[in-house]
């Protein structure tokens, strides 16, 4: 626990045979009280290597969810465990597990109920390797979404979130993408709700075994994050509706 809160580390998994040892093993488990991994119908060892690392809570999906699918049974199981903060880290070791402490103290103390570990604070994304395509489709998408939606985030790309229950609970994942785009969705929806969102630098590694997606997916992926932008500024302006942007109770209804 920490400062009194339950901490719940989640691990959206696809085969991550080869850098989960090393992830799992800088997990900070002073203040952590579970470990969540969801695998996302691997086709490699990642869910023995889970089992022979012990980690408690591992969730095998039938069948392939995608990334997004894969982030809403984590949250979903972390919520069902009672968790007040989730932190999303990804398996592939390309965040260290090293800022968990930071990213919890700040949920915890009340300063941010949403932090992101933000690549681009320094010089952390090219001097880890990043693509200069990618930094540079990076900066452009971040500012086209700060313009649209009024903020002021360094990245809305990073895959290293800690969130308070509260917040999950106060939007509505469950209706989002299953694709990459999840993660846009997601801070649209926080925004959305009148949360504000901290961030911390990150130093980040890209690697063979790390993993990254192919550039038409990225090509995908950026005019899903424009489409998600644009809706976004079009809900704030009451010229359309989305379900993106519906209280979770209201679906519910």
């Amino acid at each position: 626990m920490i400062l009194g809160k339950t901490l719940a580390v989640v691990m959206p998994a696809y085969n991550a045979e080869q850098t989960l040892r090393q992830t799992y093993a800088e997990i900070p488990m002073d203040i952590v009280d579970h470990v969540i991994l969801t695998d996302d119908r691997s086709g490699d060892r990642t869910v023995e290597v889970a089992r022979e690392l012990g980690i408690s809570e591992i969730i095998v999906h039938d069948k392939n969810r995608g990334y997004g699918g894969n982030q809403k049974t984590c949250y979903d199981r972390a919520l069902a465990l009672g968790a007040d903060i989730i932190i999303m880290l990804h398996p592939d070791y390309q965040y260290t597990p090293k800022l968990i402490h930071s990213i919890a103290y700040v949920i915890a103390e009340g300063v941010y109920p949403v932090v992101c570990a933000s690549r681009i604070l320094g010089k952390g994304a090219l001097r880890g390797g990043m693509p200069r395509i990618k930094y540079v489709a990076n900066r452009i998408l971040t500012m086209t979404q700060n313009l649209l939606l009024h903020q002021k985030l360094s990245e809305y790309h990073t895959g290293y979130r800690g969130f308070s229950a509260e917040v999950l609970r106060s939007v509505n994942y469950r209706q989002n993408s299953d694709d990459f785009v999840f993660d846009n969705e997601m801070l649209a929806q926080i925004f959305y709700r009148g949360y504000e969102i901290g961030e911390i630098t990150c130093p980040t590694l890209y690697f063979p075994e790390a993993s990254s997606i192919s550039l038409r997916r990225s090509a995908v992926y950026g005019l899903g994050v424009l489409r998600v932008s644009l809706t976004y500024r079009l809900c704030k302006w009451h010229l359309t509706k989305s379900h993106l942007f519906d209280n979770p109770q209201q679906q519910n209804a």
